[in-house]
């Protein structure tokens, strides 16, 4: 018994919740639907749903069990919503789906392994979405297809596909009009013939795989290098020390390089240091003082001595005892530096 319940054209942003739980065909289009959480669990309520209508809302990703519990579901239409990302799956739990449809909506990339859950697929709609290639799988069994309206680039990325669409028994819709533009060119196609060379394809893919193997290769050595240098294979399983690989030659001739280098350099400091040092050691000699600075001295010191007045009823002697304690010596002031190593005797001529 078929139950159906018509929810179309009125502005509704979530799925309502007081729906008979029996409908088998449910119809939400036009509306402002975007499938949120609580949307998908009011779904997976109606157990019996056959068909469901979402085009024209504004869903704009599908997200992994996003239909979970529908396993009667037939058809499904998505389309002229704002989808731009399908995850892988979306469509889980959809084992009786026979028609998606997912035109006009803003899909840029699309894997086979998204519909490896639908077993009783037959009729997949794509047209008028942003795909420029769609990697599909030779054991994805279709009746119909429609890829019209979309961006395709005749390149190695859709050798698959057209592979696919030549040897399968699947019938492409609107075949004149689904046409691939080769890279910086503006020339149409037919997707089914457009020239793609699979050898030239072949050859891209094996340089990369080389490529990738290189590069595993070298990460491999990496990780077996470090891991013969790691603690436990230098001290050994048991703890005792184990012999290390000896260094090369290379590795002697370097340390002797450096050691006469270094030696050399130190001798070339040390010979040019040394008669620095030297003049530094011996600068400091001794001298006499010469005759015409003794008379000077005399001189400035007999003038000195007519500055001051002389005291009466005092002997030769007392000037002197004045001048001592007027002219007491301060170190410094002067301009005299006292040498020790004046005789005595000038001393006592002075």
């Amino acid at each position: 018994q078929q139950v159906t319940c018509e929810q179309s054209g009125k502005n509704l942003s979530n799925i309502p919740t007081n729906l008979f739980q029996n409908v088998t065909k449910l119809s939400l289009k036009n509306n402002k639907i975007t499938l949120k959480d609580s949307d998908k669990k009011i779904l997976q309520s109606f157990i019996n749903l056959t068909e469901l209508y979402l085009n024209e809302n504004m869903i704009a990703v599908l997200y992994n069990n996003s239909f979970y519990n529908l396993t009667k579901l037939v058809i499904l239409d998505i389309s002229n919503n704002h989808i731009n990302t399908v995850h892988k799956a979306a469509f889980a739990g959809l084992h009786q789906l026979s028609v998606l449809n997912l035109s006009y909506n803003m899909i840029t990339q699309l894997d086979s392994d998204i519909f490896s859950s639908l077993k009783s697929l037959t009729v997949l709609n794509l047209q008028y979405n942003f795909l420029k290639s769609f990697h599909i799988k030779s054991s994805f069994k279709l009746i119909k297809i429609v890829l019209a309206g979309n961006p395709w680039t005749c390149s190695c990325d859709l050798l698959d596909l057209q592979i696919w669409l030549t040897t399968s028994s699947v019938t492409m819709e609107n075949e004149n009009s689904t046409t691939c533009t080769p890279p910086n060119n503006k020339e149409k196609f037919s997707i089914k013939t457009a020239a793609i060379q699979s050898a030239d394809c072949k050859i891209g893919q094996a340089s990369l795989e080389n490529t990738e193997t290189s590069t595993s290769a070298i990460k491999l050595r990496s990780s077996a290098l470090l891991t013969t240098l790691t603690p436990d294979n230098i001290t050994g399983n048991n703890g005792t020390n184990a012999e290390l690989p000896l260094l090369g030659k290379s590795w002697t001739f370097l340390a002797g390089v450096l050691g006469f280098v270094l030696s050399t350099t130190l001798l070339i400091l040390a010979a040019i240091k040394c008669p620095t040092w030297c003049r530094y050691l011996i600068s400091y000699s001794h001298r006499r003082l010469e005759e015409n600075d003794s008379e000077m001295f005399e001189q400035e010191f007999s003038a000195d001595m007519s500055s001051f007045p002389t005291v009466s009823g005092t002997n030769d002697e007392d000037p002197i005892v004045i001048f001592e304690k007027i002219h007491a010596f301060v170190p410094g002031e002067d301009g005299f530096i006292e040498d020790k190593y004046i005789d005595s005797y000038e001393t006592e001529e002075s």
